[in-house]
């Protein structure tokens, strides 16, 4: 599977490397919860809006320390699919908004 979208930076390309990193994100952000608001496919894609919420409550690489503090944004992914596997994701998330309701700083470049 190819992920477009890297969840962390610098993530290897590499087998299993995206679902590593979800399964981080999913720990960080506990508990965590998607709602789907719409699925629409079209060939060999599928497209999901969804409305996604959690609480700042663990680690997370290139994140500061948790806050305690909930959130709740729209995503939208588009999936490519082969022989009933996803083979390539890509992704758009309101980072802007998740980092504001988190009260994390906005990372820099190191």
């Amino acid at each position: 599977m190819v992920d477009h979208n890297k969840v962390i930076h610098g993530e290897p390309d590499e087998p299993g490397a995206a679902f590593a990193a979800i399964a981080t994100q999913l720990a960080a952000l506990a508990p965590y919860r998607a709602r789907i608001d719409e699925l629409i496919a079209e060939g060999d894609r599928v497209v999901a809006r969804i409305t996604q919420s959690g609480v700042s409550s663990g680690a997370y690489p290139r994140m500061p320390v948790p806050t305690g503090r909930s959130f709740e944004n729209e995503a939208i992914f588009v999936f490519t699919v082969a022989d009933g596997r996803i083979s390539e994701i890509r992704g758009v998330s309101d980072r802007l908004g998740l980092f504001l309701q988190l009260g994390w700083d906005w990372p820099t470049v190191d």
